[in-house]
């Protein structure tokens, strides 16, 4: 071989290797995430589209994260790759997004929605694929080893929402899903009205997605009575279907001509089955039919698109798991929302759907951090949460931690570790704290039959 040669192909062999160094990740390129750590790909699902209970603003605040973090190098050297899906609110559909995960390697389910908890936690748990954040609206999501919630689901909100409204309501009417998870409704809110020696609440259940409820609106405002009574809904995206039907009855015993509901007036009160008012400052004022409901069913988005501080909302009382949207704990979220989410509609900073995903992928996050691994599996993962790894979520809720001994152990509960509130009241169109910082609903859950 001649010397020209072999210098040739000394130069090509160089220049391959240095070319395989730099795809191997021996040089990454700056700004970009990859070398030799794995992507990391998990799955949010969520209801979109149905005539129930829909949550868009779900995945759509995932896929904002992603972009967020591989903006930043990923997370720990790790891409996130985000994928989505639609579970319809159906039983076939959760399953059929579980199995998708399953299918794709997904090495978690984040933030994500949905009432068919038994069809989705099977394919789940046989892959070994932890379920990180649900928005708690199912009982599987609190009896499944491998589900990590990081709010109490709606077993915290309505015995919550019993304490709230005990020193307030003589009486109240509780209109619900007729379904599975609302059967459960009505004790867990008892158990919070005991706090203060009050008598149960009147159940009404209604069908989940009916096009009006007078029948059910007309039975509540009567049990309610006249006197100091309290109406709550707690019905999903069809909360506001419940209370236009509740403010279009005729008035009673020549009440307001706005009906049962009212209309949110000027002054900020709202106006009773009978005679009276009710103060948005909480106070309660002679005769009034307070109206009140927890985060998921009415929030700001609704009471923004009923009429802000005009909303038949003015004035209610209101249970949610996080502080009030204006919080400055969640700057972090809007900038994120602001920078990524781009003309997104779908991402609303005040909603509880998106609130509690920003959460579980903020919980995803310090968890791939903390393993520090080029390779992430479910199982990693799943070790990690069980042997105590703590999140702390910037106030947004306590520190979170799911060893045995953070569980709280209710019946049909016992994976609730977050088991605080907040008490929140609508005061000129805008959810605002009544009591400042968190309620510990620990016991009043644990009492609950």
């Amino acid at each position: 071989m001649t010397g020209r040669r072999q210098t040739s192909l000394l130069a090509y062999v160089m220049t391959a290797a240095a070319g395989a160094s730099l795809l191997t990740g021996c040089g990454v390129l700056p700004g970009t995430t990859g070398g030799s750590r794995e992507p990391v790909t998990v799955m949010t699902w969520a209801p979109d589209q149905t005539r129930a209970t829909n949550m868009p603003g779900m995945p759509a605040m995932a896929q904002a994260f992603a972009r967020w973090v591989n903006s930043q190098g990923g997370i720990d050297g790790h891409e996130l790759r985000v994928l989505t899906c639609n579970e319809h609110n159906t039983s076939a559909g959760a399953a059929a997004c579980a199995r998708r995960a399953v299918r794709e390697n997904a090495v978690a389910v984040v933030g994500s929605y949905s009432q068919n908890g038994r069809a989705f936690m099977a394919p789940l748990e046989a892959a070994g694929i932890p379920y990180i954040g649900g928005y708690g609206i199912s009982e599987d999501e609190f009896t499944s080893p491998l589900s990590y919630p990081v709010n109490g689901g709606q077993a915290s909100l309505i015995a919550g929402h019993g304490m709230q409204l005990a020193s307030s309501c003589r009486t109240v009417s509780l209109v619900r899903p007729d379904t599975l998870a609302g059967d459960k409704l009505p004790e867990l809110l008892n158990s919070g009205l005991r706090k203060a020696s009050h008598r149960g609440a009147v159940d009404i259940p209604a069908v989940e997605d009916a096009a009006e409820y007078t029948e059910q609106a007309t039975r509540a405002r009567e049990k309610a009575g006249e006197r100091n009574g309290c109406v709550t809904a707690v019905l999903g995206e069809r909360t506001q279907t419940f209370f236009d039907s509740f403010r279009r009855l005729p008035a009673q015993d020549g009440g307001g001509s706005d009906g049962a509901g009212g209309k949110g007036s000027r002054d900020g009160n709202v106006s009773g089955s009978g005679s009276g008012s009710v103060s948005a400052d909480g106070s309660d004022q002679k005769g009034a039919v307070r109206i009140s409901s927890v985060l998921g069913s009415v929030g700001q988005p609704v009471i923004d698109r009923t009429g802000g501080a005009h909303s038949p909302f003015e004035g209610a009382f209101v249970t949610g798991w996080y502080p009030e949207a204006a919080d400055k704990s969640w700057g972090p979220m809007r900038k994120v929302i602001q920078e990524h989410a781009f003309a997104d509609n779908r991402v609303d900073p005040a909603d509880a759907g998106v609130q509690t995903t920003w959460i579980a992928y903020t919980v995803l996050k310090k968890v791939v951090e903390s393993l520090d691994a080029d390779k992430v599996t479910a199982g990693r993962i799943a070790h990690a949460l069980d042997r105590g790894e703590r999140i702390d979520t910037g106030g947004l809720t306590p520190v979170l931690r799911w060893k045995y001994d953070d569980l709280l152990g209710a019946p049909g509960f016992p994976r609730i570790v977050n088991h605080e509130v907040t008490f929140q009241v609508v005061r000129k169109g805008q959810l605002v704290a009544q009591k400042p910082g968190f309620v510990d609903v620990g016991e009043t859950v644990l009492s609950a039959p």
